[in-house]
């Protein structure tokens, strides 16, 4: 069974790198071809432009006669390169060897430049300087300009010469020229070596290949160090998650920048802060529920290993201990379950009507026995509630103010109008609550360990407060030892039409937010 090779890994930055430098590169690549084929093509240009300048020049050398001691350098303007080498009317020469003579002996070629004068098909006149390359050597070609000017039109064409030596192909020009009066013809050929002209252009475009290389060279180390410091946050953030592990979620990554990476840090700094959260609360809640069932299984047990079955005293006393230690923790069960529903923050929200929430709060509330209810104040107004959960902290709230205030004390009941907000509230005549105590009533299983004196599974307030985060608010007291008064306080919509006056409680001091004061929205309307 063969072996399956894994392919390798890329890193983030290994492959950042690599697209940039083969888009560099291939870049490069077309721009220098591009570049080379546009210049080859302008020399080739130039060098046919050349070659019908040369036969310009010798048409000047016939026209100027054998008297003149130099070659004019201004180009005729009327002058058509591709008309015959041959002036109208020559009288001043005996004949075609003479005037072609004195074309090749005042026109000196160039650099990859040569000249070639044939008179009847036969080589007649060489150039008088040394040249890279004598035309005559390659038979083949000079029988083939002498066959292309027998029409007695300038040819300017293109040819391979092999039997001339480091000679590829060429560009040349051939003019035929008469004398009238003179039975001889001749012709006059200039050629340049095309490919000698192109390996000029070459060796520039080779050294742009080496300054090309080079310059990707030094994209790739600037590439390598650039990248690795733009995911330097993606380096920590993979550092960050390997220590991370289930009881140790404090680890953060350092923020650097305001760019896209700096802001994908702070959020993952974010949803560490809230697993780091979670996690903690469900520790504690754990710690919390077994320090909580620990007592009520304990003096379970404790009752059924002391019982004497033979007495049935004993039996029913153990029996009725057991049911009501039972029912306690199945109530704290239920307690639980609905803190944890409540902490998800899955509340359906639909507009209600305040004031008739209001008034069915009041109405449950009035079944609590031992205490006078009023209904202090209902404001008109309509807010993004879930009726089921506000009505379920609602009622806790009214359920705490009872067990903790004197038999036959009045509670009222209550909802009050900010600017921007709502607030759902119940005031009590209690001893108070200490301010030291104030803080601690909202966590889980935290009780007053002071005069109030009312046992409690410790999660009322915690759901309260659970239930007003789900609405995006806060849970507020202010307590005294002239009662306490605890609301939920509900952000609603700016277009939400604002309620009447609500009447102002009396005044009483220390207040607790369970959310930033500065989302509270300014104070109650009078």
């Amino acid at each position: 069974m063969s072996r399956v090779v894994p392919l390798p890994q890329w890193s983030v930055r290994s492959r950042i790198l690599a697209v940039i430098l083969i888009i560099t590169t291939v870049g490069m690549i077309v721009a220098g071809v591009s570049s080379y084929f546009v210049q080859r093509d302008a020399d080739i240009a130039a060098i046919d432009e050349e070659l019908l300048a040369v036969v310009a020049a010798a048409r000047t050398v016939v026209v100027e006669g054998p008297g003149a001691t130099a070659t004019s350098t201004e180009e005729p303007p009327a002058a058509d390169p591709a008309a015959p080498a041959e002036p109208e009317s020559a009288p001043t020469w005996t004949s075609a060897r003479e005037a072609l003579g004195a074309v090749i002996g005042r026109i000196i070629p160039g650099r990859y430049e040569s000249t070639l004068g044939l008179v009847d098909g036969s080589t007649a006149w060489l150039p008088s300087v040394e040249v890279v390359f004598a035309l005559q050597e390659d038979v083949g070609f000079v029988d083939r300009v002498w066959e292309e000017t027998r029409g007695g039109e300038v040819i300017l064409g293109t040819a391979l010469t092999p039997e001339i030596e480091d000679v590829g192909a060429i560009r040349y020009v051939a003019a035929p020229l008469t004398v009238e009066g003179s039975t001889d013809e001749g012709v006059f050929v200039a050629a340049v070596d095309v490919q000698r002209e192109v390996d000029e252009v070459g060796e520039a475009f080779v050294t742009f290949a080496w300054i090309a290389a080079i310059t990707v060279v030094v994209i790739a180390g600037v590439g390598w160090l650039l990248a690795g410091r733009l995911l330097a946050p993606l380096r920590r953030l993979r550092e960050a998650a390997e220590q991370i592990t289930g009881s140790d979620v404090s680890q953060r990554i350092p923020v650097t920048g305001k760019d896209d990476l700096a802001a994908l840090t702070e959020t993952v700094n974010d949803m560490l802060a809230r697993l780091d959260g979670t996690l903690t609360a469900q520790r504690q809640l754990l710690d919390d529920v077994r320090h909580e069932l620990k007592t009520p299984i304990t003096i379970v047990r404790g009752h059924l290993e002391l019982l004497d079955p033979r007495r049935p005293t004993e039996v029913r006393a153990a029996r009725d201990i057991a049911i009501e230690e039972l029912d306690r923790m199945s109530e704290l069960v239920t307690d639980i379950d609905a803190l944890a529903q409540a902490e998800r923050g899955q509340v359906l929200t639909e507009p209600v009507d305040v004031a008739d929430l209001t008034q069915s709060v009041f109405a449950k509330a009035q079944a609590i026995p031992g205490h006078e209810w009023r209904l202090e104040r209902s404001v008109a107004a309509v807010a993004p509630l879930s009726p089921s959960r506000i009505t379920q902290a609602w009622l806790q709230l009214a359920d705490n103010a009872a067990k903790y205030s004197p038999e036959g004390s009045t509670i009222r009941i209550g909802s009050s109008a900010y600017q921007g907000a709502i607030e759902l509230w119940v005031a009590d005549e209690g001893p108070g609550i200490p301010p030291e105590a104030q803080s601690r009533i909202f966590e889980r299983f935290g009780r007053i360990d002071t005069g109030r004196g009312v046992q409690g599974s410790g999660l009322g307030l915690p759901i309260v407060a659970a239930i007003a985060r789900a609405h995006d608010g806060y849970v507020s007291l202010s307590s005294s030892s002239a009662g306490s008064r605890f609301g939920i306080v509900i952000p609603v919509p700016s277009e939400a039409p604002l309620p009447p006056p609500a009447v102002e409680l009396p005044a009483s001091t220390g207040a607790l937010l369970t959310a930033p004061p500065a989302r509270r929205a300014g104070t109650e309307e009078n």
